[in-house]
């Protein structure tokens, strides 16, 4: 997790909370530096998603948790598991549990459900 990541995340999200790209605030907020926010987190999620089941997927469904912030200079490790799967005519729909841990602890904890063609 980097300065730029979290700064960029918010910006591109059109998130202008202080907290997200400004220290001294986030610090006057009882945070140590700037921290992540929802959108990023959902984003960086969907892509961990996206990269496991291949270009063809379609991401139907995503729910999560947030937890523990995401500072810059700290690593989100991103795991899953599948614990479902629906097969459907053209498809198959996969149910995948999935989180983000940094060293705080729990940043993410969610369910998605991804379509991914020509699987049944």
């Amino acid at each position: 997790i980097t300065h730029r990541l979290v700064v960029g995340g918010a910006l591109a999200t059109q998130d202008f909370t202080p907290v997200h790209h400004n220290a001294g605030i986030a610090q006057a907020a009882g945070m140590p530096d700037i921290f992540m926010n929802i959108l990023t987190t959902c984003g960086l999620s969907a892509r961990y998603l996206g990269d496991w089941a291949g270009a063809n997927s379609r991401l139907k469904k995503l729910q999560f948790d947030l937890r523990a912030p995401n500072l810059p200079g700290d690593i989100m490790m991103m795991a899953g598991e599948v614990v479902a799967v629906m097969p459907q005519p053209s498809a198959a729909l996969v149910t995948v549990e999935f989180t983000g841990k940094n060293s705080l602890g729990m940043h993410i904890s969610g369910s998605a459900t991804l379509a991914l063609p020509g699987k049944k």
